[in-house]
């Protein structure tokens, strides 16, 4: 077996069965259905959540297949809605190291995915205060692209914006220099809130003083001010330029944020929202 013992194999499949059977299709946003005979979910809800296929995730739960990566992990955690407790045990399970919290396998609360889930008419999306995203509803990838794929510093798309040309790209040019400015100052601020010897805050911002002219002198103004809302103009490949607003709902601590996209009043941008079910992924820009 790929680097785990039968022991921790068999522990792992009985451990996502409890958890499977506890999670309640509601919870999720499925519909239970009057054939369901199964408490919790079935098996294959489970992988469609998780974007893995039905025969891998029933030999994981067989206690069998190969070791997932920390990536699987992770998706597998937000679609069985752990606690943060039980999603460290599931890594520990899998003798994966536990991500450490800020990147891209950040654990998510299990109520944050909930209004997230529940957001099925309006791209939605949750980050973390240094702009890494967690998770993206299907209409927030239609509009902005599938950010799941970005790993390291590339994970946060404030690393992105100053330091890769072509991420700016879903935004008109005219807009570039005030998303530049909005993006330090929020930095500034999320990294004051966090502990001030944070390596991850102190590294993507000496990264940052140090390749990008531009943020340093934008830093050099020290601006300070949290993303609460804004209004935004997106550059969409198949349906030309969107106008909305950008809400934000802060974690209690602050370190993740949902988000979610409404059409700027007196524009045609409503119309177009609704046209993104349609388009789905076809053609995106990706940020």
């Amino acid at each position: 077996m790929d680097g785990m013992s039968a022991v921790k194999y068999a522990e792992l499949g009985t451990f996502l069965r409890s958890r499977r059977e506890r999670v309640r299709p509601a919870d999720v946003g499925l519909v239970a259905g009057p054939r369901r005979r199964v408490p919790g979910l079935r098996r294959e809800e489970v992988a469609h959540l998780a974007g893995a296929s039905v025969d891998y995730y029933n030999e994981l739960e067989r206690g069998a297949g190969s070791q997932p990566s920390e990536q699987m992990l992770a998706a597998l955690a937000r679609a069985l809605r752990l606690s943060a407790d039980e999603r460290d045990y599931l890594y520990r399970l899998a003798e994966r190291p536990v991500p450490a919290q800020g990147g891209a396998a950040s654990h998510i609360h299990p109520g944050m995915l909930d209004l997230l889930g529940r957001m099925t008419s309006t791209p939605a999306q949750v980050i973390t205060d240094l702009h890494v995203t967690l998770v993206q509803n299907p209409l927030a990838v239609a509009l902005l692209g599938d950010q799941s794929g970005f790993r390291g510093p590339r994970a946060s798309f404030v690393h992105r914006w100053f330091t890769e040309p072509e991420a700016r790209g879903l935004y008109p040019a005219a807009d570039h220099d005030r998303l530049s400015r909005s993006f330090v100052a929020d930095l500034r601020a999320a990294a004051a809130r966090r502990d001030a010897k944070d390596p991850e805050a102190r590294s993507m911002i000496r990264t940052l003083l140090g390749v990008s002219p531009e943020f340093a002198a934008l830093w050099a103004d020290h601006d300070v001010a949290f993303r609460r809302d804004d209004r935004k103009r997106l550059n969409h490949a198949s349906l030309g330029l969107i106008e909305v607003n950008c809400l934000h709902l802060f974690s209690e601590d602050g370190r993740q944020r949902l988000l979610w996209f409404t059409p700027a009043v007196g524009t045609d941008s409503a119309g177009l929202l609704e046209l993104l079910a349609v388009v789905g992924t076809q053609e995106v820009v990706a940020p």
